[in-house]
């Protein structure tokens, strides 16, 4: 799935389509998905049109509305139609940008990537139901996945069986990022039980492939944080921000030692040419990878 990705965003033919049912998606600042009428794709001509894919069904904020600074903010949810609905796998990315960037790897290359995702299991017999959220107002502090999370009912909180979060995948000078699930590096929150096989789900695929990954601190500063502070297992990817590359990792992957992952994480700059096409693919080819897994699993986390 990664090459065909990366062969459409080359060809300047990758849109991010997203058709609501009726409803309302809310504004918020620099949101690039809901700053464009509701149905158009996030940073593609207002006039665009697109569709869920199929098997696949949403809904314009649903849970995941709130408001931030006094204005409303909200996010886009679907899910598959198969799957168990007692047992639910959340495969998520934040729509918003801060007001400073364009946001093209922080985020779009994580809804990108999902909602290829989404077309792809679409087709795939499901033992668990998958629900793509789509995040508003991550950049305020998590607010939109923490109001969908804490709004949930205890019986609806206890169907999710885990979170999967993707959050920048594309940086120029990035690593292979995997959640430290298993608390190897030490993490500043404690993942809930289940969170280690979550990363060993990201670790067996591309140890079978021969590729390297690398620990990502276990922070929740995105939106799995809200999960984690649930006691739900979590876990997912990214490819680095404005922490600085080390010497080790560059052996690994190349790039610049003492340069930042993403040299322009949050700035005007962040556009499409502020994507390593190469690693946005093999990232998202993991990232189907998990979702099926954990989509056709007989047992979770």
């Amino acid at each position: 799935m990664g090459s065909a990705l990366v062969r459409a965003a080359r060809k300047g033919t990758l849109r991010l389509h997203v058709r609501t049912k009726a409803g309302t998606v809310r504004k918020r600042g620099a949101n690039v998905l809901a700053d464009t009428p509701a149905g158009a794709p996030a940073g593609a001509p207002a006039r665009a049109a697109g569709r869920v894919p199929g098997g696949v069904s949403g809904a314009a904020s649903g849970g995941a509305a709130g408001r931030v600074r006094g204005k409303a903010s909200g996010g886009v949810l679907g899910r598959t139609s198969g799957g168990a609905a007692g047992r639910v796998v959340v495969v998520g990315a934040h729509l918003d940008s801060v007001p400073e960037g364009p946001g093209i790897n922080d985020n779009a290359t994580g809804v990108a990537v999902i909602l290829s995702v989404a077309r792809q299991i679409s087709r795939t017999p499901l033992r668990n139901r998958v629900r793509f959220a789509f995040w508003g107002a991550e950049e305020d502090g998590l607010r939109g996945s923490e109001h969908y999370v804490t709004t949930l009912s205890k019986a609806e909180r206890a169907k999710i069986a885990l979170a999967l979060n993707f959050d920048m995948l594309g940086s120029v000078n990035g690593v292979r990022g995997v959640y430290d699930g298993d608390a190897s590096l030490g993490a500043e929150k404690d993942p809930p039980a289940g969170s280690g096989a979550i990363e060993a789900v990201f670790r067996d695929y591309y140890a079978s492939r021969g590729l390297p990954v690398t620990d990502s601190p276990y922070t929740g500063r995105s939106d799995y944080g809200p999960f984690v502070k649930a006691g739900i297992p979590a876990g997912g990817m990214e490819s680095g921000a404005d922490g600085n590359k080390t010497t080790a990792e560059v052996r690994t992957y190349g790039g610049k030692a003492g340069e930042p992952y993403d040299p322009c994480y949050h700035t005007m700059c962040d556009t499409v040419k502020n994507v390593d096409f190469t690693l946005l693919g093999t990232m998202a080819d993991g990232v189907l990878h998990a979702v099926r897994h954990f989509g056709a699993a007989a047992e979770l986390p």
